[in-house]
């Protein structure tokens, strides 16, 4: 199986660019299963019915998130229950609506997608969250037989990241970090076989702050008051994703490989 996994697609800009990059990359990659974190893509915070529509219309199989899935609470209530390829972190103490994992499937190949809050440097003020090592324990035990398995790993702190992808190495196929938007360049293959890298990246305006125009943030900086943040909806946009190739009889991941691309949204 390959898996095309796109970074947090941030605000209408980064949706433009989706519709217009995508059939490129399915011609180039030719993926079996395109996921893509969502968490950012109404304004940057959130997600509503129409825009997760417009997404999956576009040829993107499932959305994973973070914690700002619930800025837009009612909306992803209504997402939930049309029962869209849509699920949201795992680990919340606070017994929340929607899904934390889902079953996707192409053909006879299926993947069980998983999706994680970091606890270090993250406040949460929708929901207080348990240990995620804990938690994926527990959905890994109750998913024994499943051999292709990804973990949307949504977390600030690299080190945290790096110490999740060594504790499931074997354990799951793939360990992709999300949330900083932006993409490091350490993807490998880990000893027992799990693929990873710390953070895939975003799909938003190239001349920003992780998708947030500069001047307000910058003002912020100089007077210390805080800023309205702003996304750009013109300009280049840079596309992050990786690619990963799995066995599907072992569950083992053979390769990924870190994507960057740039589009220009008028």
């Amino acid at each position: 199986m390959k898996i095309l996994f796109i970074g947090d697609i941030v605000g209408k800009i980064g949706r433009k660019a989706i519709i217009k990059i995508l059939p490129e990359l399915k011609k180039e990659f030719e993926p079996d299963l395109i996921l893509a974190n969502g968490e950012n893509l109404a304004h940057g915070k959130g997600v509503t019915l129409k825009i997760v529509k417009e997404m999956l219309n576009a040829g993107i199989d499932g959305l994973t998130s973070g914690n700002h899935i619930w800025s837009k609470r009612a909306d992803f209530k209504k997402v939930v229950s049309e029962k869209l390829p849509v699920i949201r972190p795992a680990n919340y103490l606070k017994k929340l609506f929607g899904n934390s994992q889902m079953i996707l499937k192409k053909g006879k190949k299926k993947a069980l997608i998983i999706n994680l809050l970091g606890q270090v440097f993250i406040k949460d003020k929708y929901g207080e969250t348990t240990n995620p090592f804990k938690k994926i324990d527990k959905i890994l035990k109750a998913n024994k037989k499943t051999k292709i398995i990804l973990v949307d790993f949504h977390a600030e702190a690299t080190a945290e990241k790096a110490v999740l992808g060594r504790y499931l190495d074997g354990r799951v196929s793939v360990l992709l970090g999300t949330h900083t938007h932006i993409p490091t360049a350490d993807e490998q293959i880990l000893k027992n076989g799990t693929a990873f890298i710390t953070d895939v990246g975003m799909v938003g305006a190239k001349d920003s702050s992780i998708g947030n125009k500069i001047e307000p943030i910058i003002e912020h900086y100089l007077t210390g008051c805080k800023r309205v943040m702003e996304i750009p909806e013109t300009g280049t946009v840079v596309a992050n994703a990786v690619l990963i190739e799995i066995n599907d009889k072992t569950g083992r991941a053979i390769s990924i490989q870190r994507i960057a691309k740039e589009v220009e949204i008028v």
